[in-house]
């Protein structure tokens, strides 16, 4: 199974993440119940969101390259009422899958991510398109108490667009110098290294042979491992499950200081 998708592939489970989350929109007793996985949102809040967030990236794609993200303009506001809320949800579907089919994987555009490992590209939107969509979907089924775990392609994959998106930077890491190891049951595994140069991001075919408890032994030494089937690793680094769902070897503290770290833009 290879972590990189095809575009057609990105836009298709883009489109089926947005249907599975109209569907736990649509099956909801209330839209008004928090969203345990984000407790600042109702269910409400989350489709508000998902709607208004997908509309401004298919007006920020349909720019092509610009120096600043677009925002949709006179765009409807969400409806309360259940039907329009979900037709209003459809058209947001529509416009970021239309605009990105129009673009094409190759042009260039806008992204918050100049600094690291993902290019600044239509594909690469789509590809984070797919895994905010999933981790909301997610999110949403949560709060019914009905979570399922995302489909296999797109965990595969968002392991590694974390990594390249979210993580990589070109800023100094302010501890030593350490390295993260993910390895999905699947079968593939990445290496986050951190260290003045920033965090980077690679590919590697198996699980380190350098011992983690040897973390002192030079500034590639792995400084802590983590395994667990590719959904629970992203479910993870996104912070919708807890570290105990997962193996870990080394110092699992090391995560937490991930999280604290704001890296300059």
């Amino acid at each position: 199974m290879t972590t990189t998708l095809a575009f057609p592939v990105l836009l298709r489970l883009i489109d089926e993440r947005l249907s599975a989350f109209r569907a736990a929109i649509a099956s909801a007793p209330s839209l008004d119940v928090q969203v345990p996985t984000c407790p600042e949102w109702t269910l409400f809040d989350l489709a508000q969101h998902i709607g208004e967030g997908r509309r401004d990236w298919a007006a920020t794609v349909a720019a092509g390259p610009a120096p600043a993200k677009s925002a949709a303009e006179g765009a409807p506001a969400a409806p309360r009422e259940r039907e329009a809320l979900l037709a209003w949800l459809t058209e947001s579907a529509e416009q970021l899958l239309d605009a990105l089919r129009e673009a094409g994987p190759d042009r260039g555009c806008w992204t918050w991510w100049g600094a690291s490992q993902s290019p600044q590209t239509c594909g690469a939107v789509a590809r984070h398109q797919l895994q905010q969509m999933a981790v909301h979907t997610y999110d949403a089924q949560v709060t019914l108490g009905a979570p399922e775990p995302l489909p296999d392609e797109v965990a595969l994959d968002g392991v590694e667009e974390f990594l390249y998106t979210c993580v990589a930077t070109t800023s100094a890491w302010p501890h030593k110098p350490t390295a993260f190891e993910f390895h999905a049951t699947e079968g593939h595994s990445w290496r986050l290294t951190l260290d003045g140069d920033g965090a980077r991001s690679t590919r590697i075919s198996a699980p380190s042979t350098t011992s983690v408890a040897a973390a002192d032994e030079g500034p590639n030494a792995v400084g802590v491992s983590v395994r667990g089937t590719a959904n629970e690793l992203v479910l993870f680094v996104y912070d919708r499950i807890p570290a105990d769902s997962l193996q870990f070897e080394g110092d699992a503290g090391l995560f937490d200081l991930l999280r604290e770290w704001e890296p300059e833009a």
